[in-house]
């Protein structure tokens, strides 16, 4: 299964093309409306607005084997400590070997921006950046569908 943080994630059309290509279930999780699909292999899964609705869905329901993706730091934390694969919308894979490090960078950016040190400006959304996405994210897909049985087994 594929989770994806969806409100404001700039590759949901890539993610399922991919997923279709691989035939892997994608479930789109967001606090507001999206468009629906007619594709029974994508699940949408609209949340309430409260603050992190859609990161504690995904947390719960993202596992070993399952891919998640999102920008968000603290739920991909959670989900590397379930053993799903997680990336960004960047290609920016988190696993054991540097969640640590992206969540202590986290912090200690919230807070140069808490104490006017830092603007916190993000780097605009790159065509660079969504081919390194769509690299990391087939990869990620092989992978998963390699530990993962397919369903009737």
């Amino acid at each position: 299964m594929i989770y994806v943080d969806a409100d404001a994630c700039p590759v949901k059309p890539e993610i399922l093309k991919v997923a279709e290509r691989h035939g892997i279930e994608v479930t789109l999780v967001a606090n507001s409306g999206l468009r629906p699909s007619r594709d029974p292999m994508v699940r949408i899964v609209i949340v309430s607005a409260a603050f992190d609705a859609a990161d504690n869905w995904i947390a719960e329901h993202a596992g070993a084997g399952d891919i998640v993706v999102t920008a968000d730091v603290p739920l991909a934390v959670r989900c590397v400590a379930t053993g799903a694969f997680v990336t960004g919308p960047t290609g920016r894979v988190f696993d054991d070997t540097n969640i640590g490090m992206a969540s202590a960078m986290r912090d200690l950016g919230a807070h140069l921006r808490e104490t006017g040190e830092s603007k916190g400006y993000n780097a605009a959304f790159s065509p660079r950046d969504r081919s390194q996405f769509l690299e990391t994210f087939d990869r990620l897909c092989r992978r998963a569908k390699a530990v993962t049985p397919p369903s009737g087994e």
